[in-house]
């Protein structure tokens, strides 16, 4: 049985603390949908502020919706719309102040005024999907959320290889 505790200290000491939990529910778990499912609503559970957690797994064309946390989502994504798009077809972490300000945003959720994307990228270069997080606060990220993110998106994929 799991049961989240309470972080505690700076950001970047409670990012190590939630990298820890993350990594402990997918311990000896391969299964790309569990640990997804398990990681949305830990980090969902544990961050304040925010409105969706998820996933978005690459089909070869598009994104398409994995699990998450929060309202109903887009079931969709191609790579050439949003911030989800973005980070996947650059794959780079998309750090995003406001989205109403983001060229082709695509409002899944009215609420959502800032969003951190990071791609999922295999060992071999593959690009496997997204972890996306939305806040209805406008610059709700910053690089430390962004650096602790991107660890626990790595943990995510290390667990899949």
């Amino acid at each position: 049985m799991f049961t989240s505790a309470s972080l505690s200290g700076s950001k970047p000491e409670q990012y190590e603390q939630l990298l820890a939990q993350a990594r402990a529910l997918m311990h000896g778990e391969r299964d790309r949908i569990a640990n997804a499912a398990n990681l949305s609503a830990l980090v969902y559970n544990a961050l304040p502020q925010l409105n969706w957690a998820g996933f978005y797994f690459f089909d070869g064309t598009e994104l398409v919706v994995g699990p998450f946390q929060g309202l109903p989502a887009c079931v969709r994504i191609p790579l050439d719309k949003g911030v989800c798009g973005a980070a996947a077809s650059t794959r780079q972490t998309q750090r995003i102040a406001d989205v109403h300000a983001f060229p082709g945003h695509i409002a899944c959720d009215s609420a959502s005024n800032s969003e951190l994307v990071v791609p999922l990228v295999s060992s071999t270069g593959a690009l496997i999907g997204v972890f996306d997080l939305d806040s209805p606060v406008q610059d709700r990220f910053d690089v430390e959320d962004q650096h602790g993110l991107e660890a626990i998106a790595r943990a995510f994929v290390e667990s899949l290889e």
